[in-house]
């Protein structure tokens, strides 16, 4: 009984034993299966400020390349809003207090210079007329009382003061007369007294605006008040551009700089305009500057108050252009990653500045003819970081 458990006991301890070996004979063909799925990672020899990469190193495939190429003008795209030229318009408002009688031009006309636009029933018109005919008599009196005078001293009868006395109320009555003519004469009154004012265009335009009704009473303190014109004429086929520049903007911004922009009202067409004037402050409350574009319309297709969207083209400048994503910066040095060879990738530090739709443009340092690394930069930083090939190099 004894021998025959023996036997027993070690027939167990034989398939244990060879369950065991099976095991561990699956685990080696497992891992080894894996090893074979898996390719086995390339070696990277690291040098100060350099990588390489083995041919046919997988790690190259997460890297991406971009040429360089010429820095973009220095370019500026403003809101803007087309107004009316002001050297080419007036803005008309009354004179003289008093009531509209009748309107001789309406919004759209085309008018002459001195054409009647609106004629106005003024009393205070008719008491200027009225002190310029007394201002006449005054001065026909004292040049009596001058002449009578000079003659009493050339005789000896008046004494020299009373000539210098003389004088002088004949050059002050002489300079009110002038004074009441003129504002007479201006607003097309003449000697004879009339209260009929007759409103009149300065200049050849068309009537863009009215504000003016018969039978309305009119102040001449409207233009201080706010309060808006009676009738607006201008030239339409020149317009102004007004743009609300950033201070970023101010460098691709000079007078005589051609500007183009489109409107919703005609998409896909461009229409020019040539900067003029730039304000020299920056507005306060809006933080803009304000610059100001002349803009040929003969066309007349462009109208005032248009809201436009511009692009200034501004000068060349130095320097190339490189995707933003390449650039990256330690510290406050900017470095970018360029293709020395194949698998050979040198980091240099480049002097750039930040630059509109995702590219930086750099005017110093760029290598010639290399192509630079846009997507994995970050990466093969942190294969020299990890590898000590950044020490002494920044």
């Amino acid at each position: 009984m004894f021998r025959l458990a023996s036997l027993m006991l070690a027939a167990v301890r034989d398939r244990v034993s060879v369950c065991c070996v099976a095991v561990c004979a699956a685990i080696v063909l497992a891992a080894c299966s894996r090893a074979e799925s898996q390719p086995a990672s390339q070696p990277v020899k690291v040098e100060p400020g350099r990588v390489i990469f083995v041919p046919g190193s997988p790690q190259l495939s997460v890297l991406t390349y971009a040429e360089a190429v010429d820095a973009p003008p220095l370019g500026a795209r403003i809101p803007g809003r087309l107004v009316w030229d002001e050297e080419h318009t007036v803005r008309l408002f009354p004179a003289f207090a008093g009531r509209v009688v009748h309107i001789h031009a309406k919004p759209g006309d085309t008018v002459k210079v001195g054409q009647a636009l609106a004629e106005i029933t003024s009393p205070d018109f008719a008491e200027a007329q009225g002190a310029a005919n007394k201002a006449a008599s005054e001065l026909a009196l004292a040049e009596k009382n001058l002449a009578r005078v000079r003659l009493l001293v050339d005789n000896g009868v008046a004494p020299q003061k009373d000539l210098a006395v003389a004088e002088n109320e004949q050059a002050t009555k002489r300079a009110g007369l002038e004074q009441s003519t003129a504002r007479v004469k201006l607003y097309g009154g003449g000697s004879h007294i009339d209260a009929s004012l007759i409103l009149r265009s300065p200049i050849a335009g068309r009537v863009v605006d009215r504000n003016i009704n018969p039978g309305e009473e009119l102040r001449p303190d409207m233009s201080t008040a706010n309060a808006p014109a009676l009738f607006v004429v201008t030239d339409p086929s020149r317009l102004w551009l007004l743009l609300d520049a950033t201070e970023r903007d101010l460098p691709a911004l000079s007078v005589g700089e051609a500007v183009s922009f489109g409107s919703t009202a005609w998409p896909g067409q461009t229409f020019s305009a040539k900067v003029i004037a730039i304000s020299d402050f920056v507005d306060p409350q809006t933080r803009t500057i304000k610059v100001r574009c002349i803009v040929d319309n003969q066309d007349r297709r462009l109208k005032g108050e248009m809201y436009v969207n511009s692009e200034v083209q501004g000068p060349a400048r130095a320097g190339r252009a490189v995707p933003a994503k390449a650039v990256f910066v330690l510290g406050k040095q900017h470095y970018l990653f360029a293709e020395e060879a194949p698998g050979r990738f040198v980091r240099v530090a480049v002097e750039a500045v930040e630059d509109r739709g995702g590219a930086v443009i750099v005017i110093q340092g760029l290598p010639q003819k290399q192509r630079i690394v846009v997507d994995g930069s970050l990466f093969l930083q942190q294969i020299l970081a990890q590898k000590g090939g950044d020490r002494g190099v920044r």
